[in-house]
């Protein structure tokens, strides 16, 4: 299956689904922590990870990984940067946003915080999940180390190329060499969820739904 065909179809499912589909096909959890949650608008995001990894400095330069991954990645990348669970500081802005937009990218993920909040919902309506928002910035804290290299975000690791599906309920974390599988048993899981509501509606009984599908 290909990577266009993939994220078609994850654009299909339940963010749910591929959380328990995860959970099933990879044995893992695949969700990140409930604080990584979109700021921005609610739309949902599918797309392929591109990842910078941050870390502290006292050096007053730019976050040139980041950068370069904006203009360099695939339209439709999403862009995930992690910065060791860091709350008070902004690894991402109005103009960061602005590139992202300009390059088609399809949404940023952070393990920080977000500023320019009011722009970015103003001019772009760009989808950021982030830990926290902050005005704070990286310069003189943090800088990019490394790009396209493993991290973790929301305590979970994120490897170039895996499948970020995210919306209101969350951000799951889909391994790019299990993605077909958990997307094939994501469609069954919803489904078979929407068969169930249907009996559990025209039964009238919980119960009666649970009792044949096994599933809550």
């Amino acid at each position: 299956m290909t990577l266009d065909e993939l994220v078609a179809g994850f654009r299909t499912v339940a963010t749910a689904s591929a959380a328990d589909a995860v959970d099933k096909i990879v044995g893992i959890r695949g969700y990140m922590d409930s604080t990584i949650k979109p700021r921005i608008n609610e739309k949902k995001i599918v797309g392929p990870a591109v990842t910078v990894l941050e870390g502290p400095s006292d050096e007053f330069v730019p976050p040139q990984h980041a950068l370069d991954i904006i203009d360099e990645s695939p339209a439709g990348s999403v862009i995930c940067i992690s910065v060791i669970e860091e709350e008070n500081v902004a690894v991402w802005g109005g103009l960061m946003t602005a590139g992202a937009v300009a390059n088609k990218h399809e949404a940023a993920i952070l393990d920080g915080g977000v500023r320019d909040i009011v722009e970015i919902r103003r001019d772009y309506d760009f989808p950021v999940y982030a830990r926290s928002a902050s005005p704070g910035t990286t310069l003189g804290r943090y800088r990019t180390y490394s790009s396209n290299q493993p991290v973790r975000i929301g305590g979970i690791m994120v490897h170039s190329g895996d499948i970020i599906v995210g919306d209101i309920d969350g951000v799951v974390v889909v391994p790019r060499q299990h993605a077909e599988a958990v997307l094939e048993m994501a469609l069954e899981i919803d489904r078979r969820e929407l068969e169930q509501a249907r009996l559990i509606i025209e039964s009238g009984s919980l119960r009666e739904g649970l009792a044949k599908y096994g599933r809550i």
